[in-house]
């Protein structure tokens, strides 16, 4: 279904607020195809979400939901406690750091339920029982990998297709296990390399993603064998996006590196370099979702007063290329860009 869309465009699921059913919607009618993001959602708050985009098109969408992490031993109380002072300094209290299943089986049958037609899949491989279900619904089952070894487990997983990250992409990376001890939480991979690396393990439909901005790029991932272009920093200035207003305007500003840090979730993720990250990413354990529950209140006050200095800013390292226009007119220029990288490249080839 994604691979039969009139422009090879997938917008990505971007948890905790860009993603919503009027983005979703906007793209899907310009001829790409987005996804809402189900990570850190209620089950109700995702259903309603599903119905709505439905309200808004009757073209096909999907859902992504993140698969149960692992239950950490980390030190997450001496995390608490070094975080401790930037909660005071805002007068507001810490989360709880706990460990949760993020209500996934509920969404699962949210989604089964509501027939979502498209269903994928980030922090690993989904339950034999959740693939099936969704496959005898007639939903598409992607399933994200950041390594071959992950495309080859998923492969055997019943994937139907696969979503490769590769290491530039904004937010969280999507590896199976965090390894404590790897700063990115597994071996990372610049994407061109990994989707060669992937196709010599799998014949599934590859869709391609981290650190896409601009046509050209799309080009260069079809060319390179992908059925589409995942991109989703090139989408969170755009009005029909819930991206906070803080994080727009860092966005627009463009002159902060990003890196990859544990420093508001506890898993490895990629955004904008602020004061928080640079003050803790180096201490933060791998303890996800409980340094997300964690700092969960820090953050949302910290959006709230207009703030980004202890924001999760998540954008991919070429954010600086997005603008600020509506998200048909990105899906346009895209394709557009897409059009003449192609036609370039075929004056330039001989023979």
């Amino acid at each position: 279904m994604i691979a039969e869309t009139r422009v090879p465009i997938v917008v990505a699921p971007m948890a905790g607020g860009p993603s919503t059913p009027e983005l979703v919607a906007a793209v899907a009618g310009a001829g790409a195809f987005g996804f809402l993001a189900g990570g850190m959602l209620t089950p109700d708050r995702l259903r309603a979400q599903v119905e709505r985009t439905r309200e808004l098109t009757a073209l096909p969408f999907g859902a992504n939901l993140f698969v149960p992490s692992r239950e950490s031993s980390a030190d997450v109380e001496g995390y608490r406690r070094r975080v401790l002072a930037e909660a005071e300094r805002r007068g507001v209290a810490l989360g709880e750091p706990v460990w949760d299943d993020d209500a996934y089986p509920a969404k699962v049958d949210v989604l089964v339920e509501t027939g979502v037609p498209v269903v994928s899949f980030t922090f690993g491989l989904p339950r034999p029982s959740d693939v099936d279900r969704f496959k005898a619904a007639g939903a598409t089952v992607v399933m994200t990998v950041t390594t071959p070894a992950e495309a080859r487990a998923a492969a055997v997983a019943g994937a139907d297709v696969l979503c490769v990250q590769g290491s530039a992409a904004g937010g969280h990376r999507g590896v199976f296990i965090d390894d404590p001890v790897h700063p990115a939480g597994a071996p990372s991979y610049d994407l061109l390399p990994l989707l060669r690396l992937v196709a010599t393990q799998t014949d599934l439909p590859l869709v391609a993603a981290g650190g896409i901005a601009h046509g050209a790029d799309v080009a260069a991932v079809l060319a390179s064998g992908a059925v589409a272009a995942q991109l989703g920093t090139a989408f969170l200035r755009c009005p029909e996006a819930g991206t906070p207003a803080a994080h727009r305007a860092a966005l627009a500003e463009g002159d902060r590196e990003t890196a990859v840090t544990r420093a508001f979730s506890g898993r490895p993720a990629r955004g904008l370099v602020n004061r928080f990250m640079a003050d803790h990413g180096a201490s933060a354990p791998a303890a996800y979702p409980d340094v997300n529950n964690l700092t969960k209140p820090l953050r949302a006050a910290s959006a709230a007063a207009s703030d980004p200095e202890a924001m999760s800013l998540w954008a991919g390292q070429a954010y600086p290329v997005a603008g600020e226009r509506p998200a048909a007119e990105v899906v346009a220029d895209l394709a557009e860009q897409a059009r003449r990288a192609v036609a370039r490249l075929s004056a330039r080839v001989i023979g």
